[in-house]
């Protein structure tokens, strides 16, 4: 699959938001990073992955979000996914990233706690 992913951020709420478009992999995953440095760097200590437009997310793309994860514990951040398929839902619990991250059903349930 050579999908490449799209990014799209916005910030609300003290809370910046990462929309996502297409396959999380080496590539995405590494695109997602650079992106959430960049926010890290900017001030932000609260990330919302927004995977509404992912359907799939490979291994090494779980283990940047992993990097991601232990970056936000490092500066006392928060991340968290929203809008995930059953499949990457399941995927993220196996995997052990719910125990570090949220997961939302859906944009307003996460912003609604993450804007505490």
């Amino acid at each position: 699959m050579t999908e490449s992913l799209k990014l799209e951020i916005e910030r609300r709420d003290g809370v910046a938001v990462v929309y996502t478009e297409g396959y999380i992999n080496n590539l995405g995953g590494e695109e997602i990073a650079r992106v959430a440095d960049t926010l890290i760097k900017d001030g932000h200590k609260v990330l919302l992955l927004n995977l509404r437009g992912t359907k799939i997310v490979n291994s090494i793309g779980i283990s940047i979000l992993i990097e991601i994860i232990e970056k936000m514990i490092e500066i006392e951040g928060r991340l968290a996914f929203c809008n995930l398929t059953p499949t990457i839902e399941k995927t993220f619990h196996i995997m052990g990233l719910a125990q570090y991250a949220g997961i939302f059903a859906d944009e307003p349930a996460a912003l609604a706690e993450l804007a505490n």
